[in-house]
């Protein structure tokens, strides 16, 4: 378990301080409460995470910056009586009562009052008194109140809190014509009578049960709520303006949309999706002109180093071992082994034919040294061993992504007892896996290539698997900046002009200092990275949808299923995109293209993030992130409806592929 003293004060300066909360009293407050009290104990080592967590009956304790940002918002100073409305676990109650006189707090969860009670006893928490009852209508024997918080999404702000504000008092609530996503307002009582709100951004919270909230069964119960306003097109009309009607990517045209970015010495393509045609198709265009009209030399994707090195000794005539096996036979299958992918091999193969080895282009993979048969072995060991760990395991390489703020996940990838035990068998099983598909770079073609980037793993690789056996953030650090470093030595091994394509998720190749995944959790990306080392000589290309299908799983290890995407979340760039109704776009977004637009896109808003894993019954929690979108990409490529990738599956090759193709059976 990590030093959780140590933990609490990086999440004071990187999740609070840093994301611009100023009030040091609060700071204080929140470097003293032990968040780890206030969450199961299997969830210790997720406490100081800026993610909300399950606390039981239905419910979350909400991630650390949304409570620093509203007891901010309510202005709670010292000496003020507070009311604080769903206290859930009492983490929030309990950072205002360092500060105010006094906190009353309303749970409606009797299980949660007891257990919070609890905790504030133990804690010597002697100025909060907590009841259980409906929140909606707040606490009138102890009104006025000084500032009163909301840990949970009204239709509308319920009129008995507003009336038992102080003249003066601040009433902070997240209000949503749903109960899925929700606007933070801050109101304000001027007089008797008068009210001021602000708007303070989009949240996300559990719905407000009660008399003046929701009712049980999702429809609003309250009768103080006033018609919903209708949402301004102004954005998405200057999106359309802006917008460079593309045609279909197998047209001429397509791609020569993007000879704007041939001087850059790396142009990164991206995906919304690892499952999604249209992305492949156009990143395989673009990459054909690139090479075949700019001199690009190769093209590095997301994907283990052996696989695609085997695909690099198809296109560029080299000799196969003569125990290869096929390459992308592990999950997720698809992303690699898909007709989309295979059009571009074949490409480079046909134009490799006859060229000597200077003027041939090369196909590498950017991903950790055998990750997905290391992850692949983790799982098999622990079937056999601790079927209950294997589970856990399944679920933290499967869900803990950077955008991921569903709660139940983390639920589901508490470690157990059991799991640490088998660290150490585990790590030196994927060791030897490691040496024994080393074994081959000593012969291979390109040796100078395959040795240097296997010693590079050996000697980090304890590490790596360590890391990767618990998942997390560290282990996307660690993940992202071997990738970037991959493409380095590739650059370097290609020559001093050497200029690189490379393909993968959004999420690598966006930078991560504009997202959530940086601004909250600390995360960097190699987006981020190719801009600090190459600065306008990296393009960063970001493609997104509104709706289609996709393949993906539901679960790591899971079957490939074609899912229906759903239509993108009201309040998201998606959206916005939609909305400009142009079906296929390039937008440039980078500065002095088209300085109001860009602008008017600074804001954080949602964005959606589809891996190998798609679960669109809890979509807005598991696959939507803040980002600023023209920080995030230089440019950004539009399809308003998509299709899932053909998969070519083991048992149906290519019809009329040669044995050798690296795909064939």
């Amino acid at each position: 378990m990590r030093d959780l003293e140590r933990a609490r004060e990086r999440m004071v300066e990187t999740h609070i301080a840093g994301r611009g909360v100023r009030d040091r009293a609060l700071l204080d407050a929140m470097r003293t409460v032990p968040r780890e009290r206030f969450v199961d104990a299997g969830m210790a080592e997720f406490a100081y995470e800026d993610s909300p967590l399950p606390i039981g009956a239905g419910q979350t304790i909400s991630q650390p910056y949304i409570v620093a940002l509203m007891i901010e918002a309510a202005g709670v100073a010292a000496g003020d009586r507070v009311l604080e409305v769903g206290a859930g676990s009492g983490y929030a109650a309990a950072v205002m009562s360092r500060i105010a006189g006094h906190v009353h707090a309303i749970e409606r969860h009797a299980s949660l009052t007891e257990a919070a009670q609890r905790r504030f006893d133990a804690l010597g928490y002697d100025n909060i008194e907590l009841r259980t009852g409906d929140g909606s209508r707040g606490w009138p024997e102890a009104a006025p109140f000084d500032a009163i918080l909301v840990a949970a999404g009204a239709p509308e702000p319920p009129r008995a809190l507003r009336e038992q504000l102080a003249i003066g008092g601040r009433l902070v609530v997240p209000v949503g014509e749903d109960a899925t996503g929700q606007r933070l307002r801050r109101i304000t009582r001027v007089g008797e009578d008068d009210y001021e709100e602000e708007d303070l951004g989009g949240v996300r919270f559990v719905p407000l049960i009660g008399e003046q909230g929701w009712a049980e069964d999702g429809s609003r119960a309250a009768s103080n709520h006033g018609a919903g306003q209708a949402r301004g097109r102004s954005l998405p009309q200057r999106i359309a303006e802006a917008a460079e009607p593309l045609p279909a990517p197998d047209a001429p045209a397509f791609a020569a949309a993007f000879d704007r970015f041939a001087d850059c010495r790396v142009v990164l393509l991206g995906e919304c999706s690892h499952g999604t045609s249209e992305f492949y198709r156009a990143r395989d265009a673009v990459t054909r002109r690139l090479v075949e009209q700019h001199g690009f030399r190769f093209v590095a994707v997301e994907a283990d180093w052996p696989d695609a090195a085997a695909v690099n000794r198809h296109v560029r005539h080299l000799s196969q071992p003569a125990d290869a096996a096929p390459v992308f036979r592990r999950f997720p299958t698809w992303m690699w082994r898909n007709a989309e992918a295979a059009a571009l091999v074949d490409w480079l193969r046909a134009r490799n034919r006859g060229r000597d080895a200077a003027r041939q282009a090369g196909f590498y993979g950017l991903d950790i040294y055998n990750m997905g048969a290391s992850i692949a072995a983790v799982l098999a060991y622990l079937d056999e061993v601790d079927p209950g760990s294997a589970e856990v395991a399944r679920e933290r390489y499967g869900c803990l992504t950077p955008w991921q703020n569903d709660p139940a996940t983390y639920g589901r990838a508490v470690l157990r007892e059991g799991y640490r035990k088998c660290e150490q068998a585990v790590v030196r099983q994927c060791r030897d896996l490691l040496q024994s598909r080393l074994q081959y770079a000593a012969a291979d073609g390109e040796r100078f290539l395959d040795a240097a980037q296997s010693a590079r793993l050996v000697a980090s690789a304890e590490r790596y698997y360590r890391v990767m056996y618990y998942g997390g953030a560290e282990s996307w650090n660690l993940r992202d900046t071997h990738m970037f470093e991959t493409l380095e030595h590739l650059l370097h091994a290609h020559g001093d002009d050497a200029k690189a394509v490379v393909w993968a998720h959004n999420s690598h190749i966006g930078d991560a200092r504009h997202t959530e995944m940086g601004a909250a959790r600390d995360e960097l990306n190699i987006g981020q990275l190719c801009r600090e080392r190459f600065g306008e000589a990296a393009a960063l290309i970001g493609f997104g949808t509104h709706a289609g299908t996709v393949a993906a799983a539901s679960h790591w290890g899971g079957d490939m299923q074609v899912k229906r995407v759903r239509p993108s979340h009201r309040d998201s760039v998606e959206r916005l995109c939609h909305d400009a109704g142009v079906p296929r776009c390039l937008l440039d977004l980078r500065a002095g293209r088209h300085e109001a637009l860009r602008r008017a896109l600074l804001p954080p808003r949602l964005e959606r993030f589809i891996g190998v894993i798609y679960r669109p019954e809890t979509e807005l929690q598991s696959h939507y992130a803040q980002v600023s979108l023209p920080q995030q990409f230089d440019a950004y490529v539009w399809f308003d409806e998509t299709r899932a990738v053909t998969a070519l599956g083991p048992q149906h090759p290519r019809p009329g592929a040669p044995e050798t193709f690296p795909f064939g059976v």
